[in-house]
Parts: structure tokens; sequence; C-alpha cells
């Protein structure tokens, strides 16, 4: 699998913050009508995506930026789905 990854990083790193992109901005259009858990997904998806390739890169301080992103994400998750409070 990683040498999948290492392959076509730039295009999974790409795909991974454009899906950033799209989620933040979903949400700046569409304000308290937003599908938060669809963003909630997606945005943890992307943060997952681009730990991976940062992990393949060694580059220490994305891998911590965007593990930071999966855990908000998780949060996000459990909140959207009204199992934590």
């Amino acid at each position: 699998m990683n040498s999948f990854i290492v392959r076509y990083l730039k295009a999974i790193e790409m795909t991974g913050v454009l899906m950033r992109v799209f989620s933040f901005s979903l949400v700046s259009w569409l304000g308290p009508h937003s599908p938060f858990m669809f963003v909630w997904i997606f945005n943890t998806t992307d943060a997952v995506m681009l730990t991976w390739c940062s992990t393949l890169k060694r580059d220490t301080a994305y891998i911590v930026l965007n593990a930071f992103w999966i855990l908000v994400g998780i949060v996000g998750i459990l909140r959207a789905g009204n199992i934590l409070h």
C-alpha cells in the first residue's frame, strides 16, 4: 500500500488539500445549514490521507498538524452524531 501512495504521493496530497478546502468552503457557504456529519467525515478522511503522506515523507510538522485534525474530526463526528455532547 505504501508503494502505491509513494508512487502517487503528489496527487494524493493535492486531493487531500482540495477535500479540505471543499469541506471548509461548504461550512462557510451554508453556515448552520451545513451537513456537518458529511463535513466531519470528509475532513477526517483528508486528514488521514495527508497524515499518511506526511509520515511517508517523514515531515514531522505536517504529521502533527494532520494527526491533530484526525482527532478534531473524530470529536466532530461524535458531536454531529449526538454521541458526544
